[in-house]
């Protein structure tokens, strides 16, 4: 097999396959790369404390946007691709810096710019833009992460002197985690439990969670401002060039117009207006207009990923062990063990590549055109990409390390820095099995709108027929069929995708209803809940899939195109053979059809293994990311890092 692999070796243009990858924005993140690569007093040294990482982490930002002269922040709303791919480039560089600039720019900045109006825009848009107003999101307390109408800070209108009082009610409520507050943020978006006088019983009105503009520091000693209290949350595990805090507030009065009210508003006389009727409209329509957080989030973990599998590929490529007797040794990614390592990983990354794309350009139209279903459709996509992508490239870190041996472990080559910076990807901006829940709730929506007749949403449009085809029997024919040519089908791929998506939501949508008349809702769906994360995984696996076909299609280069269908059908087949249980368990493939898809995802993996080298110099990235900033730092360094191939 291996031999009929390598005589089978396919031609790769590199530069169309590059060009076609890289895009239109390729001259700005060379921009990027050129400008630190050229400052090696920005380049973090091999050793360096939490304070003076932050110190050069706010450099490396000033660098860049005052020397460099790249100013992102009006691309936020205005063209959100190129803001992400200055994003990627940015997090490439060093991932603390990567986060200092999205809180900046995409967290605080983008508060501003999405649930403000003109007035906010017109105040502070040239002091976010050119970093004299450094800021914070201050969203998440000690008490309260995921659960964001659980927030207990309270802003209290008082209409004697036409300002809200920011009050932190008790030690759960401090806000924590806070991005730029422990040392160089000067204003931060406060979400906080909007509250009314009234003249009733009651005394007050709650209008549910609202964002604040609240100065913490004085503009020209930067000191704490009266009421505000600010600690560290000291060391973390990683991205200790980011400068978290905890805020605590005491009485802080800010002046009614600090409220950021596109989706409600105070009057003068303390009355709530708003053009949206409910609570839970308002605050679905508030977290809606921030999920750019996890578009970004989504798009640099894939930028983190090509990093540690170019590390990886090209070391295995490089380095040679063991062999036939009496000859020389072979390539460590001439043993299937490394192949069924890093291969399916290699086409993974390119999936998510055009996967994450996607996301960035369906992002980018809604910021256009504010249509209510692509908002939807957008959230749920953004939820289920993020959460997808970050663990997968979590666990592809430490596989990376691993398949790299001994020298892997070297700090040389990024994989400790990369792994300890990227693990909190998991986490913020909504956990991530959290965000699988989310994206498992909306597709049982769609079950749901279906059978009462109910228009699909973009992104499930695929469900009509397929939940068709799954309430009828497998064919008895086809799932016998282990032809090359059928299995290669972009049609057989999907489908079988789809067809496990829909039979999983069936199922589970039976044991809800089944489980919540004993149980309740929230009891059936926590009994439900590891078969609701299996569904939404499935489904993101089926978007992911359809966006890499129709890349391959798209591509206009006919070797690239033949190079990206070699790595769609290893994806697909790699992740059907390793769900193979659940396609036999309802005979949709026959075990003679299950043995040619293992027969054949190996077969592929020998070839992509042949042309691994253009795949990963498609990627196109600088050896000034590929190594860390010791290699480059010292001259014995540097030697190692050649002669062990990183």
């Amino acid at each position: 097999m291996l031999t009929c692999a390598k005589a089978n070796k396919q031609e790769v243009d590199v530069a169309s396959l590059s060009s076609y990858m890289r895009g239109k924005h390729r001259e700005i993140q060379e921009k990027i790369f050129y400008f630190f690569n050229s400052r090696p007093d920005l380049q973090i040294p091999t050793e360096i404390s939490m304070k003076e990482h932050r110190e050069l982490c706010l450099r490396q930002l000033l660098g860049l946007v005052r020397e460099a002269k790249i100013k992102p922040f009006r691309y936020v709303v205005e063209d959100p691709a190129k803001y992400f791919a200055i994003s990627e480039a940015v997090g490439s560089i060093d991932i603390s810096l990567g986060i200092k600039f999205g809180v900046q720019y995409s967290l605080w900045g983008g508060s501003v710019l999405n649930l403000g109006t003109k007035k906010h825009r017109d105040k502070y848009f040239d002091g976010i833009d050119n970093l004299e107003y450094l800021g914070c999101f201050a969203m998440t307390e000690l008490h309260h992460g995921s659960n964001v109408q659980g927030l207990q800070t309270v802003a209290t209108f008082d209409p004697i002197t036409d300002e809200f009082i920011i009050d932190t009610p008790n030690d759960g409520a401090i806000k924590w985690w806070i991005g730029n507050a422990a040392v160089h943020g000067k204003f931060a978006t406060v979400f906080a439990r909007l509250v009314l006088p009234t003249h009733d019983s009651k005394g007050v009105s709650d209008m549910g969670v609202h964002a604040f503009i609240v100065p913490i520091r004085d503009l020209k000693t930067h000191q704490p401002l009266p009421g505000i209290e600010i600690n560290d949350c000291g060391h973390k595990i990683g991205l200790n060039g980011v400068d978290n805090g905890a805020l605590r507030f005491r009485s802080v009065r800010i002046p009614r117009d600090n409220l950021l009210n596109r989706f409600g508003d105070v009057t003068r006389d303390g009355k709530y207006t708003s053009s949206l009727p409910t609570i839970n409209k308002r605050f679905a329509a508030t977290l809606g207009e921030l999920v750019g957080g996890r578009v970004g989030l989504a798009h640099s973990s894939v930028g983190i990923l090509k990093i540690a599998v170019i590390i990886a590929v090209r070391y295995s490529l490089l380095r040679q062990q063991f062999g036939p007797p009496k000859q020389p040794e072979v390539s460590i990614l001439d043993y299937q063990s490394q192949q069924h390592k890093l291969m399916p990983m290699l086409a993974s990354t390119y999936a998510f590549h055009f996967a994450t794309q996607y996301l960035v350009e369906k992002y980018s139209e809604m910021k256009k055109t504010h249509d209510e279903q692509l908002v939807g459709d957008v959230h749920a996509l953004s939820a289920g990409l993020k959460s997808y992508v970050t663990s997968f490239t979590a666990k592809s870190l430490s596989t990376c390390r691993e398949a790299c041996g001994g020298h892997g472990y070297a700090a040389v080559n990024r994989f400790g820095t990369l792994r300890n910076d990227h693990d909190i990807f998991q986490t913020f901006e909504g956990d991530n099995t959290v965000l699988l829940q989310q994206v498992a709730a909306d597709l049982l929506k769609q079950y749901k709108d279906k059978f009462q007749g109910g228009a699909l949403s973009v992104t499930w449009n695929y469900l009509r027929e397929s939940m068709n085809t799954y309430l009828s029997q497998p064919n008895p024919v086809t799932a016998r069929w282990e032809s090359e040519d059928h299995l290669r089908d972009p049609k057989f791929q999907l489908d079988a995708f789809r067809y496990r998506t829909s039979r999983l939501l069936q199922s589970v949508a039976a044991r809800l209803q089944k489980h919540t008349k004993t149980l309740g809702s929230f009891g059936a769906w926590n009994r439900c809940l590891n078969h609701l994360l299996t569904l939404a995984e499935s489904h993101i696996e089926s978007v992911i899939l359809a966006k890499f076909i129709e890349a391959v299609q798209n591509c206009p280069d006919a070797s690239s195109q033949a190079a990206l269908k070699l790595l769609c059908d290893l994806y697909a087949l790699d992740r059907i053979w390793k769900d193979i249980g659940t396609y036999r368990n309802v005979d949709y493939v026959a075990p003679n059809k299950a043995k040619a898809i293992n027969k054949l995802t190996q077969y592929l993996s020998f070839q992509v293994r042949n042309i691994a080298g253009e795949f990963i110099d498609a990627f196109d990235l600088p050896p000034y990311v590929l190594r860390a900033p010791i290699a480059m730092q010292s001259e014995a360094y540097s030697q190692y890092t050649q002669l062990v191939g990183f």
